[in-house]
């Protein structure tokens, strides 16, 4: 398997920055174990635009729904090794800079790699160039946009030593996303929809990343919107809180 963008985690962080490489192109693919922390939450209260709350279960849900959407591809495994390109890998036929592989035997070539676990960091050690910092928790040291030591290799959210907030994971893997466009020459990513003529009319090219809707179109948009909105709220999740595992009975 090869693709552009291998995202290892599916939380909060993770989701964000596979949605921000995929809808400008990048064949992104989410590596991802299925233990994110929002499923032990018993209900989110610090999330812009939900001023009652909203279930952790479908909001992690909904990320990975909006993902998909975007042409993020998923794979539920446990990453057991980022292998960046050895030097003399690097001079042969293989255009990938590093090797991913997981648990149950997958390989994966990518050219850029983020890694977005809440806690995990075994498939990080021993790589020249990433360091690791034991804070009581392990973290990854990073610049403040989320590079670390090695090209293409990315930390974001809590790994990267963020505030262990919905709002803060998600607004931080949207920027190590954008960090990776802007470190791939990518043009400016502004992803922003705008109504017919905003930029055409003034006689301005469309930015790379936006688009100009006319009226039709934006209540088509706003339609569907509202329609997917009350039909995933329409229930209660169908999934449990899940607790703390030192709390779990054998």
């Amino acid at each position: 398997m090869e693709y552009d963008v291998v995202v290892v985690g599916g939380g909060v962080a993770g989701s964000s920055a596979a949605t921000f490489t995929a809808r400008h192109g990048l064949e992104t693919l989410v590596c991802d174990a299925g233990r994110s922390l929002l499923r032990r939450n018993a209900h989110l209260e610090n999330v812009p635009g939900f001023p009652a709350g909203v279930n952790s279960r479908h909001f992690l849900d909904l990320l990975g729904e909006q993902a998909e959407n975007a042409g993020v591809e998923r794979l539920d495994a446990r990453v057991t090794v980022v292998d960046p390109a050895s030097e003399e890998r690097s001079e042969s036929d293989e255009p990938n800079r590093f090797r991913v592989e997981t648990a149950d035997g997958d390989r994966i070539a990518a050219d850029y790699v983020v890694a977005a676990t809440k806690n995990a960091t075994g498939y990080l050690e021993g790589i020249d160039g990433v360091d690791l910092l034991d804070r009581g928790k392990t973290f990854v040291d990073t610049d403040e946009r989320g590079r670390t030591g090695v090209d293409g290799l990315y930390a974001a959210g809590r790994l990267a030593r963020k505030p262990h907030q919905v709002a803060v994971c998600a607004g931080h893997g949207a920027e190590v996303a954008v960090t990776l466009l802007e470190d791939d020459d990518r043009p400016f990513y502004h992803d922003w929809v705008a109504p017919e003529g905003y930029f055409s009319d003034r006689g301005r090219p469309v930015p790379p990343g936006c688009e100009e809707i006319g009226e039709t179109e934006r209540r088509r948009r706003e339609t569907r919107s509202l329609e997917t909105t009350r039909e995933r709220f329409a229930e209660s999740h169908p999934d449990d809180q899940e607790t703390h595992p030192s709390l779990r009975e054998d």
